[in-house]
Parts: C-alpha cells; sequence; structure tokens
C-alpha cells in the first residue's frame, strides 16, 4: 500500500468493507494508519460505524460531522492535507457514485502533490445493479474522475452477492473485470475474496478479507 489510497465505486461495491480491510493490513504491517471517510452520500455502509473496532487497534478516523447519527446533513471540516503529512498510511472511503466523489474533488489539488505515492482504485462489483455491464461500470468510473477532478490508477475486483456469495459467483467475474480492464487501461489490482472462499480459490492475486460490512438487506 502506498501513502494514500482512495477507494471509489458503485453504491454498495464493498468500498468500506476493502477500506476496513486495509485499514487493518496497515496497522498489522505497523504502520501508523487513518481512515477518511468521505461517504457524506450513503447512509448505510460508513466507516464511522467501526468507530470502536479502530479504537482498539489504534486506528484514526475522521469523518464529517452528524455521520453516523439522525442528523444526515454531514459537513466536511478537516484538513486533510494535514491528516496526510501525520500519517504512514491514508484510506479515503468515497461516497458513491459521482456525487459522492464531488467530495473528493475539493481536494485534488493538495492530494496531487503526493505524486506517484497515491493510488486511486475504482471498486467493481459485476452484481450490482447499473454495473452489470462493462459499459455501464466504465461509464460510471469517467463520471467519478470528472466529479474528484482525479484519475484512477487501478481496479479491483470485488464481485459479491452478500452473504451468498460462492467461490464460483467471484470466479466467473473474471471476463467482467478483465474487459473492465481493457476499456480502461488500467490493470486489476487484485480480486477480493471472503476468507472462507480465499482458502479454496487458485488465484494468484487474490486478496483475502474478512467482512465487516454487511448489506441492509442482511442485518
Amino acid at each position: 500500500m502506498k501513502k494514500i489510497t482512495i477507494i471509489t465505486g458503485h453504491y454498495g461495491s464493498g468500498k468500506t468493507n476493502l477500506a476496513v480491510n486495509l485499514a487493518v493490513q496497515a496497522h498489522r504491517e505497523g504502520r501508523s494508519v487513518a481512515v477518511v471517510d468521505l461517504d457524506i452520500v450513503n447512509p448505510y455502509f460508513r466507516t464511522a460505524d467501526f468507530k470502536g473496532l479502530f479504537e482498539e487497534k489504534g486506528i484514526k478516523l475522521i469523518a464529517p460531522d452528524f455521520a453516523n447519527s439522525n442528523l444526515d446533513i454531514p459537513s466536511i471540516q478537516f484538513d486533510l492535507e494535514q491528516i496526510a503529512s501525520n500519517e504512514d498510511c491514508l484510506i479515503i472511503d468515497v461516497g458513491g457514485d459521482d456525487a459522492g466523489a464531488v467530495a473528493l474533488g475539493r481536494y485534488a489539488e493538495a492530494l496531487s502533490a503526493y505524486g506517484d505515492d497515491i493510488d486511486m482504485l475504482y471498486v467493481i462489483n459485476q452484481r450490482r445493479y447499473l454495473t452489470a455491464t462493462p459499459d455501464e461500470t466504465v461509464s460510471l468510473m469517467y463520471e467519478i474522475e470528472n466529479a474528484s477532478r482525479m484519475k484512477h490508477t487501478a481496479i479491483v475486483n470485488n464481485t459479491n452477492l452478500g452473504n451468498e456469495t460462492t467461490l464460483e459467483i467471484i470466479e466467473e467475474s473474471a471476463k467482467f473485470a478483465y474487459e473492465v480492464s481493457e476499456k480502461t487501461g488500467l490493470l486489476i489490482a487484485f480480486t477480493v475474496f471472503p476468507e472462507e472462499c480465499a482458502e479454496l480459490t487458485e488465484n494468484p492475486d487474490a486478496y483475502p478479507v474478512k467482512v465487516y460490512v454487511k448489506p441492509i438487506w442482511e442485518i
């Protein structure tokens, strides 16, 4: 992981669960970690929900005012550039779609100073509405880039169906992910597998994750 990792994608693509796993991994590696929750659009998938987990591990959480409350009118009042300079690893969980990426756009100029020490990962999930085809997925990616005024550096295949995810569902999405890669010119950084599926796959680019975030229909 680079100093800064930005995570974007469609609503419910699994951005937040990936952000939590990356933060825990960086902490395990002995790095100081901060997670910035820029998901001001969708109140059901927020890293703010994991405040207790982060406190236990010494991971800093920076979230908009009113996050994780019934006052869903969040405001962003933190200095992202200063936060980045104070930590070994900064993970930014961006809100779904282009609407959420607008919040990231206000920091585009400051973040550009980190050059090659920043990754912007586009999380794709073939099993999500409106991103079931490569063309839909690519179109959304460009909308996010336009809104954020930043460019993605790689793709993460996070195809899943929540608790109904099987090894077959993930492996069948390989063709879809490859086509998205071909159309965008971006490499696939890795393919996400729940821990129980990762033990069964032979995919050398598998990234095993613990499922922290439950879709609202599974709660």
